[in-house]
């Protein structure tokens, strides 16, 4: 379905009521490289039923409906505002990586105990599985690449804790990861001349997040799926055991909803979800491709995908289009995303970390919104037993792995089903509110400088 509206790019979900109606995409080289959007159902054109109404057309949305299909024979609607993997989905580095959540393993053991952390690690390895078998399904064609990640020490201080984190897994948890010094990863993998060292971490999956989601789409429409695009739900009441979802072009009856919106949930979308995530905005910026020279003098020997260890951290990934992919944190507001700074934050972070490609060209520049839990963890949950609602959500910018698993423990829990480890923190409470809600932007913009400050310093 052509775009109706152009894509607007200071959408604020604290402060917009939605995220529009059947806007064009943001303007990525994920879309550039995508190729055209898969078929759709097109906009709710009248009143109509369903069993189950997945609202968010991005990763979850579209794999929970593609395994309730599979899994279950339920054939869900999807409710997308905007296009096919719009929102997150359509905006992240493509880094799969093992994580449920922001926090390390060694928080886990601080917060959870060691047993806790060893079964979370367990679940991570077996929903690793899930995202894994999908990546490499070749109707998905997203080009994956399967080998591992670098988590990229930016300071001497910072190597010394990846060394601790390192003993952590290797024998706590019994995961096997190993710390590479400067010159090994100079050497053998990337010339970032910020690095003091990195710990490699033998599961990890980069991925075309876009042709990831349009794989989903694909996937779930075979199995009977509906996907409806430039349908936001504009108004939600339950009546009973009904609920009713109001579109621009009608009202949609469902007897289960599955919230699967991430960083792009309105608070004014239903209660149950209203300020559980902190919307933080990230960037993307691609380059020109790459001369042989230039590749040489960066000393680009891998495709592996890598993360600084800064509290603002950068993410990065040389492309095998010869493209340099890195992104960070952004603007704290929707009002001042188009700012000039966020983008010059990204290319003197070029200029350092590859002295090379200082100046380079970026013609490509993006910025969406995560889904940050003020916890750190995600959810997979039915928060209100009385009520046919469900979510996962509050993935902290973890969600091309995670949300696959999510998608599929949802799915079992629409369908009436029990999931396994059930009193994992994950699945056994709702996400958590915010006691000082109104102030959590003034404590971000507070935050974000003092990070700057340990970055700088440690």
């Amino acid at each position: 379905m052509p775009a109706t509206q152009p894509y607007y790019p200071h959408y604020d979900p604290l402060h917009d009521a939605s995220p529009g109606t059947a806007m064009d995409y943001p303007p990525s080289y994920w879309r550039f490289h995508a190729g055209e959007p898969p078929q759709d159902d097109g906009p709710v054109n009248g009143d109509m039923e369903a069993d189950v109404v997945l609202i968010g057309g991005g990763f979850t949305g579209l794999a929970t409906a593609m395994f309730l299909a599979r899994e279950h024979g339920i054939k869900a609607v999807v409710l997308e505002a905007n296009q096919i993997g719009w929102g997150c989905s359509g905006r992240n580095g493509g880094q799969g990586h093992l994580a449920w959540g922001r926090l390390s393993r060694s928080q886990w053991v601080r917060k959870w105990g060691v047993d806790v952390a060893r079964r979370l690690h367990a679940n991570s390895l077996e929903g690793f599985e899930v995202f894994q078998s999908l990546a490499e399904d070749p109707d998905i064609d997203c080009e994956p690449q399967n080998l591992g990640n670098l988590l990229i020490a930016h300071s001497k201080q910072a190597l010394e804790g990846l060394h601790q984190e390192s003993r952590l897994c290797n024998k706590v948890l019994g995961y096997q990861t190993r710390i590479l010094d400067r010159d090994t990863v100079l050497n053998q993998y990337v010339g970032d001349q910020e690095c003091h060292g990195a710990m490699l971490e033998p599961v990890g999956i980069a991925v075309q997040p876009l042709k990831l989601a349009y794989g989903y789409a694909r996937a779930a429409r075979r199995l009977g799926a509906k996907i409806h695009t430039g349908s936001p739900v504009q108004h939600w009441t339950t009546d009973g055991k009904m609920h009713y979802l109001q579109t621009p072009g009608g009202m949609v009856r469902a007897r289960s909803v599955g919230i699967a919106t991430a960083g792009y949930t309105s608070p004014n979308l239903n209660k149950l979800t209203a300020y559980r995530n902190m919307p933080i905005m990230a960037n993307s910026v691609w380059t020109r491709p790459l001369t042989d020279d230039e590749i040489e003098a960066c000393g680009f020997h891998s495709t592996i995908f890598m993360t600084d260890t800064r509290k603002l951290r950068y993410y990065y990934r040389f492309l095998p289009e010869k493209r340099l992919q890195i992104g960070s944190r952004s603007a704290i507001s929707g009002a001042d995303a188009q700012n000039p700074k966020h983008l010059k934050i990204v290319q003197e972070a070029i200029a350092r970390k590859f002295p090379a490609l200082a100046g380079i060209d970026t013609p490509f520049f993006s910025h969406g919104w995560m889904d940050i839990s003020h916890d750190m963890m995600p959810r997979v949950v039915q928060p209100d037993p009385k009520q046919s609602v469900f979510y996962a959500q509050g993935y902290s910018g973890n969600g091309v792995s995670f949300s696959a698993y999510a998608s599929r423990q949802m799915a079992t829990l629409i369908a009436g089903g029990k999931i396994k480890e059930a009193d994992l923190p994950i699945f056994s409470s709702p996400l958590p509110s915010h006691p000082l809600r109104p102030l959590r932007r003034f404590g971000q913009r507070a935050l974000y400088k003092y990070f700057q400050v340990l970055d700088t310093v440690r």
